[in-house]
């Protein structure tokens, strides 16, 4: 036998180091799907990438316990001032109780802080799914309380949080419904100034639940579910209904986000009914001038009306002394899809980058809804109205190949290297090139699985044009959320599923809570669940050094957080590792990685424990 010294390997070097507080965390997560062109796209991760993120070395790290549902993304917020705490990366989460808790976005402890809303000694709760519906039949949209349903949105310059909670309050020997917008310093989690404030909203017309000429918000009705916007200085804020029962309307409202005082306010439809905005939770999108998108549910769609009824419609508005549509698009079939429920805004818009349009049409904007079917735009010339085709718009092209029926849609897809994700219900997650302005037809890429309702809004993680993964999250089996990982150049390589994770015996589940969308940020994943803030990450590995008869390679013997034991082989020059499987001895067993693999940067995050001779 001969004796084996790891440092001529370069292995002390190579695996040295555990996982430890990410010293290069510079990014954040602010706002819905990353960015207010809602394109769902981290370009700036580092750590994550498709070699390392695997079955055995990625999986749930941590969770920390909430006090409701998390509808809401989780934003993340690097490197933030704590009194008394120091500094921290720092996961914000709001959930259905009306709370929102700051956790350090790293380490499993208590959190750094935590506001609630509600006062149940007052008699002050939050809303519950059936006060929402009563006096009709409860549709289950939410089950239980309704408090903070949408992603909120951050203003790290001033370090604020806005926020929408939803409360059910005493009133006149009764109880009414209350929304406020709160704006919260994200190192203390107090109020700012001038905050909260009652959402409160009127407009002229005579349509559903008008009074003496003019509609009013109503906070019971409307449910604020999309995200919240911020640009130019103002927050944004969009809804819809609770179980489509009426009178409701979608509105816009817009506070300055300084001082909370309401800028602008519109509606789709005040002399007319419906017209929701609710997109699935997808947020109101904004282009680089500042022009705001949103996209319409079902409702009444009269051109003819001063002002119009936007039913089923893509809407581009203007702040100015109040909030102005200055151009839209409406599907030449919208009756048809109002009649069938077939919302366009089912789904969000989408502000493409200019790199992917032509000298004709420049500035594009994509928007998909439940007719299964890509709307591509000119933003500066969005259709408006053709009642016999789409032909005036840039592209229709629909998107299903398992179904012989469009497939509904719901949120938003991810876009990353000149290409759409799309995970349409009943669907395979595809990709989708664009050439010379236009979507390509022919599918570029696709998985091999297809998810039931509700499909999903992909996010995607890359460093630059490299190493780009597309993580989705869809219902698992009984109410299970699975987490799901793929190569973004090739999707039918699945780098991660969190079921089979589980099945494998390693502790990845997580309860399912629908149009969820993943938060990935400096190495790591964090989803909202039906009770807590779950954290994924890479595994921290044990490694032992075995040395082998064949002087060419060694053999590391990992044991993983559930104690299972793999063999790896290595070659002299680390240049490549094959996974021979749990307990096989050399040269033998399956290669569970798909083929031999280039040494992971990860690597760094593994640390010899012994060595031995052999």
């Amino acid at each position: 036998m001969r004796s084996f010294d790891i440092s001529s390997f370069g292995l002390g070097l190579a695996l040295a180091a555990t996982i430890e507080f990410p010293a290069w965390a510079q990014v954040s997560v602010l706002t819905q799907h990353n960015d207010n062109a809602r394109t769902g796209l981290n370009a700036n991760e580092t750590v994550l990438t498709p070699t390392n993120v695997n079955l055995y070395g990625f999986g749930k790290i941590f969770s920390q316990p909430v006090d409701g549902p998390v509808y809401a993304q989780p934003l993340y917020v690097a490197a933030v001032s704590i009194p008394g705490k120091g500094i921290h990366n720092v996961a914000l989460v709001a959930t259905m109780h009306d709370s929102v808790y700051a956790f350090d976005a790293d380490t499993k402890m208590p959190p750094l802080w935590q506001v609630s809303f509600i006062n149940p000694a007052a008699g002050i709760t939050p809303d519950t799914a059936v006060d929402a519906a009563s006096p009709y039949y409860d549709c289950l949209t939410f089950v239980g309380e309704i408090g903070i349903i949408s992603t909120p949105v951050i203003d790290r310059p001033n370090g604020t949080i806005y926020v929408v909670s939803r409360t059910k309050e005493p009133q006149n020997q009764s109880f009414a419904q209350v929304q406020r917008l709160h704006a919260i310093d994200i190192s203390t989690g107090n109020e700012r100034p001038n905050s909260p404030v009652v959402i409160d909203a009127m407009v002229q017309g005579t349509g559903d639940g008008s009074t003496n000429g003019y509609v009013h918000f109503d906070a019971k009705r409307e449910i604020q579910r999309p995200g919240l916007l911020l640009v130019g200085g103002v927050v944004y804020i969009s809804w819809a209904s609770y179980c489509d029962y009426g009178p409701y309307h979608g509105w816009i409202i817009g506070y300055n986000a300084q001082n909370l005082q309401q800028l602008g306010v519109f509606n789709v439809s005040p002399n007319d009914s419906q017209g929701g905005i609710w997109m699935s939770g997808a947020g109101l999108a904004a282009a680089p001038d500042g022009s705001i998108y949103c996209v319409t549910g079902n409702g009444t769609n009269d051109l003819s009306q001063i002002p119009p009824a936007f039913g089923d419609s893509v809407l581009k508005l203007v702040q100015g002394s109040d909030l102005t549509v200055t151009d839209y698009f409406t599907p030449h079939d919208q009756a048809s899809m109002n009649i069938g429920d077939n919302d366009l805004g089912s789904g969000g818009a989408m502000v493409l980058p200019d790199s992917v349009g032509n000298a004709m049409h420049p500035h594009l904007l994509v928007a998909a809804g439940k007719d299964g079917k890509f709307y591509l735009l000119d933003r500066e010339n969005m259709g408006h109205f053709n009642p016999t085709s789409n032909n005036q718009i840039v592209q229709e092209l629909p998107f299903y190949y398992l179904q012989s029926a469009p497939p509904h849609f719901f949120g938003l897809p991810a876009f990353f290297n000149n290409r759409l994700y799309v995970q349409a219900v009943g669907e395979f997650l595809t990709a989708y090139a664009f050439t010379n302005g236009m979507i390509d037809a022919a599918r570029l890429s696709q998985a091999t699985e297809s998810f039931g309702f509700r499909g999903d809004s992909p996010s995607i993680s890359a460093s630059g044009n490299t190493n780009g993964i597309v993580w989705q999250l869809t219902p698992g089996d009984t109410h299970l959320a699975a987490l799901r990982a793929y190569d973004a150049e090739n999707l039918s390589h699945k780098l991660y599923d969190s079921i089979l994770s589980t099945q494998a015996g390693l502790p990845d589940q997580v309860s399912y809570v629908k149009f969820v969308v993943p938060t990935i940020a400096n190495g790591k994943v964090y989803l909202g669940t039906a009770n807590s803030l779950a954290v994924f990450g890479l595994r921290s590995v044990i490694w032992s050094v075995t040395r082998q008869s064949d002087p060419d390679s060694i053999h590391l013997v990992f044991s993983g957080p559930v104690g299972m034991n793999n063999v790896v082989q290595i070659s002299s020059d680390l240049l490549h590792w094959t996974n021979l499987g749990p307990g096989t001895p050399a040269g033998t067993g399956t290669n569970i990685f798909d083929d031999p693999l280039v040494m992971p940067p990860a690597a760094r995050f593994y640390r010899i424990v012994s060595s031995r001779t052999r």
